[in-house]
């Protein structure tokens, strides 16, 4: 009940300020942009043109979600993110010029839960930002399944912890919600539209289906260790199926 409790307080006191997101971007005018769009909407924002100033403000203001350009002054946003990564799963969504499918496969690969191309609309990425948020922050109803626990592999909804065997599996948030989606629809198959439509919330805008498979590739580095009683299998020409190992790992 003190748990329940406190969750409750902290989501009525962000109800009252609003989400807290960080801008770390050097280019004055989407930082205002952002800024006077997303304050409309009911956001506090911050901004900053420093790559360095935004790891610090990240461990001391512990905002709700980054958005994070790439072409950053000094340190590059990639390695920005990559530090983020060492000691916080804050969503990040990634805002950059770079349009090359390389540039956005490393983003993902990194770390990032989304990315966005410039010139961007700032209601899709609005909309981005509230689907992000929208999962990061779901608490489960008392009559929804709060756990699952397979042999090997337990996933808590309400913690958000990942244990294999005995080893706690650190998680993005995009990262969970992707895992407990198809773990609790053991041997369904996905197609990545199903995917982005069911756990990136994505409705009006549709996103990038690489983004569902540069995820898909960091959660099996993650959960696919020695031993890992799961595994995300390919099924070529539909997409991606959660299914047992057959025979399960041992522990």
């Amino acid at each position: 009940m003190e748990v329940e409790s406190t969750i409750r307080t902290q989501e009525e006191e962000k109800e009252k300020t609003g989400p807290k997101i960080l801008v770390i971007d050097d280019e004055e005018n989407v930082c205002e942009l952002i800024t006077l769009y997303f304050e409309k909407a009911g956001y506090k924002v911050t901004c900053t043109g420093s790559g360095t100033d935004g790891i610090e403000m990240v461990k001391s203001d512990k905002p709700d979600l980054v958005i994070l350009d790439l072409m950053l002054p000094g340190i590059d946003g990639l390695d920005v993110c990559k530090e983020i990564r060492k000691f916080s799963n804050v969503p990040i969504i990634i805002l950059s010029a770079r349009v090359d499918e390389v540039d956005r496969v490393l983003g993902l690969e990194i770390g990032a839960d989304d990315y966005v191309t410039k010139p961007f609309s700032p209601r899709e990425l609005l909309a981005r930002v509230k689907a992000v948020l929208r999962r990061a922050s779901y608490i489960p109803k008392p009559d929804e399944q709060q756990a699952i626990n397979l042999p090997g592999l337990s996933i808590s909804r309400m913690s958000r912890e990942v244990i294999i065997g005995d080893k706690r599996i650190e998680l993005t948030p995009k990262e969970f919600d992707l895992l407990w989606h198809m773990a609790s629809n053991r041997n369904r198959v996905f197609t990545r539209e199903e995917l982005l439509e069911q756990v990136w919330a994505y409705q009006e805008f549709y996103g990038d289906e690489r983004t569902v498979d540069q995820h898909i590739k960091r959660l099996r580095r993650k959960i696919e260790i020695e031993g890992s009683p799961c595994r995300i299998a390919t099924i070529w020409g539909v997409g991606y199926k959660f299914e047992l190992r057959e025979p399960a790992g041992a522990f």
